[in-house]
């Protein structure tokens, strides 16, 4: 039969109305958090600010005093320039294993606002040192003057827990 098909045919699978996304619960809360805990790098995307369309980009992350990823830029990237223009960012945390397929391994796409650490501000000696107990290579251009700590505040997220386990999770699902 031509596509488009009638009511009465089989559906050949057709999952329309079935709500895939599970009641957020502790197990979810505690994935989600050591999803972002655990990480030492995450797909960063922001909108660009010449045309506003999606740029995504690979940083390091660190855990913030607050629960929150935190990363360090340079003023001469991209994204650094974008996330000046509009503080909204996408944060994909979650690295696949090595063996395995990697769509069943647990990843957390985080929405977020970011917020521009000052450096001389009462934070930054505290998250140079966070950051360079996590990446001690950064040691090298950390206190060049192009770069800076962003905060990644969380808003919003969606948990895939591995097949079948997906969660919508709120700010204060993901606070420690």
């Amino acid at each position: 039969m031509a596509s488009g098909g009638s009511d009465n045919e089989d559906d050949g699978g057709d999952t329309r109305g079935i709500d895939p996304i599970r009641p957020t619960d502790d197990q979810a809360r505690a994935l989600a958090r050591s999803l972002i805990a655990s990480a030492r790098f995450a797909a960063l995307a922001v909108l660009a600010p010449d045309g506003g369309h999606p740029a995504v980009t690979r940083v390091a992350v660190a855990l913030g005093a607050g629960g929150g990823p935190v990363t360090l830029v340079s003023d001469l990237a991209a994204h650094t320039r974008a996330l000046r223009a509009d503080p909204r960012a996408g944060l994909l945390l979650g690295e696949p294993a090595p063996k395995g397929d990697p769509l069943t391994h647990p990843r957390l796409s985080l929405q977020a606002r970011a917020e521009f650490v000052a450096q001389d501000g009462p934070d930054h000696a505290a998250l140079r040192a966070l950051w360079l107990a996590r990446h001690p290579k950064a040691r090298l251009y950390i206190d060049f003057a192009d770069f800076r700590f962003v905060r990644l505040v969380p808003l919003s997220a969606a948990l895939n827990g591995g097949f079948g386990r997906a969660f919508h999770l709120t700010a204060e699902d993901l606070a420690p």
